[in-house]
């Protein structure tokens, strides 16, 4: 069962433009899948894998051979794993600069394509992300007709207009329900469309296990890789909370030199996110800290080993929160928090790209009418409009504040 991804409209806008395509994210999110599927009608392209050793040798040592076999007489190639090539950036140069071929390539790591090709490609190269599924192509696998009832009303919320949702109790139930298998489990392609619960868990633990005997093996040469475990589960365990330097070195292990090199590593690698603050008062407003947020929230839920029903676990508004912020960088948005130095905090600040910026604020609950911080907000950035994200759709507006359901964002 193939699921149409959401960047399959962007690979295909730029599928003749002379530039390379690189493709990274993390391993299984379905990349090679994608790039397959996209050119398995050309009659003139070629798939291969640097997963193959002697692919890979005749790459590395006997280009002109590649050529002939692989890129001779097609229009289209595809490297899959391409971070295994040693010296890849310039070879690629060498073939975009002497063959007329359209080339796309993919890894699993943004570190990787960096070292290994990109700082050899400038002005020749495109990069994209493919991250696990967002919330959209996670009801494309599950159910097209509340598919169609989700993108109908979520083009009227991306408008950030103060426009009302129309959508019945019994179709609100259903998008809750899946909503919340989503942010239990995530949206790595294989944990969506897999049904049972223990299955799911165990794909998770094996997307994670690969991720450490790949990723931080491959790159790191770490072989006794135990603080970066437990920096990884101590992150997950502070989702939406601003990052305590010292406590996480005490934790991992790690000297704080190291600490900034592995967090950079796990951001890098497609783990977490870790998200600055949007001020532009330096003496009252939070400038430096920032808060982490996990791709996957179906990964972080194995890592701290709790996929309990959303009303029975403590950390309900913080995976929430999370969930948004998970979609936010799915769907490519530009986006902060805000604090000030008064504890006051806007969980999110989008950048829309058409000039306007809005705030959002994750709600779990809403015990009252009236929130400290969005006046607090609103007195010193009165023209930013703030949402609020919650669950029930019988709340329409609080404090100034548009409510729309969390899965519409």
């Amino acid at each position: 069962m193939y699921i149409k991804r959401n960047l399959e409209g962007t690979i295909l806008k730029y599928l003749n433009a002379r530039e390379i395509i690189a493709i990274t994210g993390a391993r299984q999110t379905g990349k090679t899948t994608m790039i397959n599927h996209l050119i398995k009608n050309f009659s003139d392209a070629v798939s291969v894998s640097f997963d193959d050793q002697n692919i890979l040798r005749m790459f590395e040592s006997q280009t002109d051979d590649f050529i002939n076999i692989y890129i001779k007489g097609n229009k289209y190639l595809f490297i899959d794993e391409f971070q295994y090539a040693r010296n890849g950036g310039k070879i690629l140069k060498y073939i975009f600069d002497s063959q007329k071929i359209k080339i796309i390539i993919s890894g699993s790591s943004a570190i990787d394509l960096s070292v290994r090709a990109v700082k050899y490609l400038v002005g020749r190269v495109l990069i994209f992300n493919l991250y696990p599924f967002d919330f959209q192509e996670f009801l494309s696998a599950k159910d097209k007709n509340y598919l169609k009832i989700y993108k109908e009303n979520r083009k009227l919320v991306e408008q950030f207009k103060d426009v009302e949702i129309k959508i019945g109790k019994q179709a609100h139930k259903k998008l809750l329900y899946y909503y919340e298998e989503y942010l239990l489990f995530g949206g790595y392609p294989r944990v969506v469309l897999e049904d049972n619960h223990e299955a799911k868990k165990e794909l998770l633990r094996n997307i994670y296990n690969t991720y450490f005997l790949r990723e931080v093996r491959d790159i790191l040469g770490l072989i006794d890789d135990y603080k970066l475990n437990n920096l990884t589960k101590a992150l997950a365990l502070q989702i939406g909370n601003l990052l305590d330097y010292q406590e996480l070195s005490q934790v991992s292990g790690y000297s704080y030199p190291s600490l900034k090199k592995y967090l950079n590593f796990l951001e890098k690698t497609y783990i977490c996110r870790f998200l600055r603050p949007y001020f532009k008062n330096r003496r009252t407003e939070i400038v430096k800290n920032p808060k982490v947020y996990f791709l996957d929230t179906g990964l972080r839920n194995f890592i701290v080993d709790d996929f309990r029903k959303l009303d029975t676990r403590p950390d309900k508004g913080l995976l929430l929160e999370n969930g948004l912020a998970q979609q936010f960088i799915k769907n490519d948005y530009k986006f902060n928090f805000w604090r000030d130095k008064k504890k006051n905090e806007i969980d999110f600040i989008i950048f829309l790209g058409n000039g306007k910026t809005i705030a959002i604020e994750s709600k779990a609950y809403l015990k009252t009418r009236k929130f400290g911080s969005i006046e607090f907000f609103k007195k010193r950035y009165p023209d930013i409009d703030v949402y609020l994200s919650y669950q029930d759709i019988n709340q329409k507006i609080i404090d100034r504040a548009r409510i729309y359901p969390v899965y519409f964002y």
